[in-house]
Parts: structure tokens; C-alpha cells; sequence
């Protein structure tokens, strides 16, 4: 292949690294981007606070919560529900009265033109016959003003809001879902389902903070091996264990027995830790990516 220009766009061979360049320059097409080990959460980090977590628990789809943040979170979402039941309400109770208005104003409508009716056919020679639009006096029924014969009182008001145009096709509101669900897996969730995770620490005599600061800091405590991102983890519903996936394969299955405590297991109690990445492609797709406009040809 030819060497390029350092601007080379006419050329016959446009190169793969010449074209990312100039699309990332233009503003154009999607940009792609591998993300560094950096922008992926720790495995003991909370989903929400995205810090380590001082008091974990986990959901049954795995996600793991600082206990005190998932709470807050929960209480939020059902006194965001309450208000949206109490707006439900409020609006359902306006559109009954609007109905039952409209229900009155036709049953009055239909009286009254039974009543005309009557009095046409007890007295044909008083009846009004329809009055001809040559006749002078009849100048507001030939207009063609939207403002004559009292159509100035039903004329409708953009600026006020009692006044607007209502639609007529306007479907009834729909009762809002007061269902809380998870902030990672959109499932159901309850305080109840939550499950206390007890981590294992590679020093028991290193504080909190001490412990942070290091990289290895929580172990398996079947196989003692060290806890991270690039391992799997599950954790023990029995116990709140978190053990690695090899120690369950290996150990755990052949007798469904939590080796912690002894409790008896079975598939629903050993929960698959959901976990970040790390900077391999063979863990986690760590890619981003921005969309922008196209050109158009």
C-alpha cells in the first residue's frame, strides 16, 4: 500500500485509521470508543451510590445495594406513587362530574325539544314556521360570524385554561402502576426480597478504610481465593456468603450443603453475583458509543 498525506481524502486506498480520523473530526457517523478499567465499578460497589458498599445487601437477580441507598430508593418510588394514585383520582373525579354534566345537559336538551314538539301539535297554527333569510331581522342567521347568534360565549380560549377546546376523543386516564421495581433489572422489588451480604476480608485487622484502599480485599471463604471483578461470585441466600462460581461447580453442587453453616441449598438460594469488568474483552463488552447525524447523500 502507498504512503498517504497527512490530509490524503481523493485517494483510491482511504485506509480504516484515515476514515475513523476524519468521521471523529466531522462530526459525523457513530464514534466508538474502548473504555479503560477505570470506568467500570467494583464488584462490592453499590449500584446506585456506585461506592463501596458499608452495609451490602442483594437483590434475586443479583444486584448488589448499599442498604441504607436501596431503602431510600424504595421509600422515594412509593411516595412518588402516592402522588401519582392521588393526581389519578383527582382527575378521575373531574371526569365523572364532567360526564354527569354532560348527562344532565342532554336529558335537559331532550325535555325540552319533546316539550316544542308537544306545543307544535296541540297548536299547528302558532307553530314558528322557518323563517325565510330575505326577511328583514333575520341578518344574525345569514351571518356567518362566529361571534353572532351567542357563539360569542362558546368561543374557546387558548390562554385561559377553563376556556381551552376540549378534545372529544379524549380516553379516559389510566391508574398509575404502583408497582417498585429494581433500578438495574426493571423487576419487581420488595424490602423483603433483599438478602444481607457478609463479605469475607483478607485482614481482619484492617479497618474500613484501610481496606478500601486496597485492591484485594475480600477472599472466598471455602477456597480462600481472592474476590474480584475477573472472578465470578455467587452469593449463599442460607448464609449471605459470597463464594466463587469454581468453589460451587467444585465443592457446593455435589451435595447442596452451605459450607459455612451446613443449611441444606437449592438452586433458587445461590444467586450469581451481578459484577463489573475489567479492561478484557473477553469479560465485559466495554465499548461506548455516539451516534451523530449522518450525512446525507
Amino acid at each position: 500500500m502507498t504512503r498517504h498525506a497527512r490530509n490524503n481524502t481523493a485517494s483510491a486506498c482511504y485506509t480504516y485509521h484515515e476514515r475513523q480520523r476524519d468521521t471523529a473530526n466531522s462530526g459525523y457517523g457513530t464514534i466508538r470508543e474502548r473504555l479503560a478499567k477505570d470506568s467500570i465499578g467494583d464488584f462490592d460497589a453499590c449500584c446506585l451510590t456506585l461506592q463501596p458498599c458499608r452495609n451490602p445487601v442483594v437483590t434475586p437477580n443479583g444486584y448488589l445495594f448499599d442498604k441504607e441507598a436501596i431503602l431510600e430508593y424504595i421509600i422515594h418510588k412509593k411516595a412518588e406513587n402516592a402522588r401519582k394514585l392521588k393526581q389519578y383520582e383527582k382527575e378521575r373525579k373531574r371526569q365523572e362530574m364532567e360526564m354527569a354534566e354532560l348527562a344532565d345537559a342532554e336529558e335537559q336538551t331532550k325535555a325540552e325539544k319533546f316539550i316544542n314538539m308537544e306545543r307544535g301539535l296541540i297548536n299547528p297554527n302558532k307553530s314558528n314556521p322557518k323563517r325565510d333569510l330575505n326577511q328583514p331581522g333575520t341578518s344574525e342567521e345569514k351571518s356567518v360570524s362566529n361571534m353572532a347568534a351567542g357563539l360569542e360565549k362558546k368561543l374557546p380560549s387558548f390562554w385561559i385554561p377553563s376556556l381551552t377546546p376540549k378534545d372529544e376523543g379524549k380516553e379516559s386516564v389510566k391508574p398509575p402502576d404502583t408497582t417498585i421495581t429494581c433500578p438495574m433489572s426493571g423487576k419487581p422489588l420488595k424490602a423483603k426480597d433483599l438478602i444481607p451480604v457478609k463479605f469475607i476480608p483478607v485482614d481482619p485487622n484492617l479497618t474500613r478504610e484501610q481496606l478500601i484502599t486496597k485492591q484485594e480485599r475480600y477472599l472466598c471463604p471455602v477456597t480462600r481465593d481472592v474476590l474480584g471483578n475477573s472472578v465470578p461470585c455467587a452469593v449463599l441466600r442460607t448464609s449471605g456468603s459470597v463464594v466463587t462460581m469454581d468453589c460451587i461447580v467444585k465443592i457446593i453442587r455435589k451435595d447442596m450443603i452451605d459450607p459455612t453453616n451446613g443449611k441444606p441449598l437449592k438452586d433458587k438460594d445461590i444467586i450469581p453475583l451481578q459484577r463489573g469488568g475489567t479492561g478484557y474483552s473477553s469479560t465485559n463488552n466495554l465499548e461506548s458509543k455516539i451516534q451523530k447525524p449522518v450525512m446525507q447523500a
